[in-house]
Order: structure tokens, then C-alpha cells, then sequence
């Protein structure tokens, strides 16, 4: 694998992020995180999160120690990074409904008002943001971009593994890849 390149997994909140890091550890690839935001019901395999990554439009220092490794960016935060790297994103897709409802139930279970904004409004801010985001990506010279279905890696597993194994240039274990993907996890399913 390229050690000067940074591998991102991004997404929408609740598009399966934290699965996909949890896939490129076992696989073997090294995680950027600091373990500061707990496993909880949520996410009972953790979130895979690095706090700085939050700070990214003021705060850049710490993309060298990235270089070679994989962090979770969410998709509204990709346009911070600076151009003199070389990117692999792993963007996570999922369902909008199945989206809104992850994070209503992670709401109640935080006893946090679920109806700030109704479901509407919410898919037609992330549909609008997912198309500019794809537009933005398709025009980086320095990201290359494997869009993945969280459905895909629920219903096949090895394919999906495949896929990402490939586009990383084959340098990871297919199988402990696939070992960790729990489809009992996919909580909030499309009907």
C-alpha cells in the first residue's frame, strides 16, 4: 500500500462508517483514532473517531501522521483537506430513510428532542449535500473515490471486501474483513 496516500471513510452520520473502519482494521490496514468517543448502543463496536478530524477547516497538523493509515471524515468535512496529499475514499452509502431513522433512535436513546427538523427537510439537506459532495470529489485530481453500499456489505459481505481489498491494491485479509461485518447490527432496515 502507498504509505504517502491517506484512506478516508466518509458518509452521511449513520451510513456505516464505523463498520467499514471496523473491516479495514481486521483486514489489517491501521486506524487513525483515539478511542476518546466510547462504544456504546449506538455503535456497541465503536465509532473509530479522531477528534481533531472535527477541528479539519482550522486545524491540518496532524494529516501527516494519517499518511498510510485510515480515518473517518464525514462527507461535509472532505473539501478541508489540502490538495498536497494523495486521498482513498471509501464513501458509505446508505438508504436515507434507514439514515433517519439510525439517528432518531441514537436521539431517544440520548433522551434528545427527535423533531428539530421533520424527515423531510432532513433528507432533501443530506440529498442536496450528498450530490455536491459527489461533484466536488469527481473533480480532485489527488482523491480516488469507491463508493459502497451499506446493504451491499450486510447482504455480500465477501464481494464488498473484495472490492475495497482491490481498490486499496490488495494488500489486505479478505477474511478477517469479512469476520466482522455483524448483520445482526443492521438495526434500522428499509422496509
Amino acid at each position: 500500500m502507498d504509505e504517502s496516500s491517506i484512506t478516508i471513510v466518509s458518509g452521511l452520520p449513520r451510513s456505516g462508517t464505523s463498520m467499514m473502519m471496523k473491516m479495514l482494521e481486521a483486514g489489517g490496514l491501521e486506524v487513525l483514532t483515539d478511542g476518546i468517543r466510547a462504544a456504546d448502543d449506538d455503535n456497541p463496536r465503536g465509532y473509530y473517531e479522531f477528534e481533531r478530524v472535527k477541528k479539519l477547516p482550522q486545524d491540518k497538523d496532524w494529516l501527516p501522521q494519517a499518511q498510510g493509515k485510515v480515518v473517518k471524515i464525514i462527507s461535509a468535512l472532505l473539501k478541508h483537506l489540502p490538495p498536497e496529499y494523495p486521498y482513498r475514499v471509501i464513501f458509505m452509502q446508505r438508504p436515507m430513510v434507514e439514515i433517519l431513522a439510525s439517528q432518531r433512535q441514537m436521539l431517544i436513546r440520548r433522551g434528545e428532542p427527535t423533531d428539530r427538523v421533520n424527515d423531510e427537510q432532513m433528507a432533501a439537506l443530506f440529498h442536496k449535500h450528498l450530490k455536491q459532495v459527489a461533484s466536488w470529489l469527481a473533480k480532485q485530481p489527488n482523491f480516488d473515490v469507491l463508493y459502497v453500499h451499506h446493504h451491499d456489505v450486510i447482504q455480500a459481505p465477501r464481494a464488498q471486501a473484495e472490492r475495497v481489498n482491490h481498490f486499496l491494491g490488495d494488500c489486505l485479509d479478505v477474511e478477517r474483513m469479512i469476520s466482522v461485518v455483524d448483520p445482526a447490527l443492521y438495526r434500522q432496515r428499509q422496509g
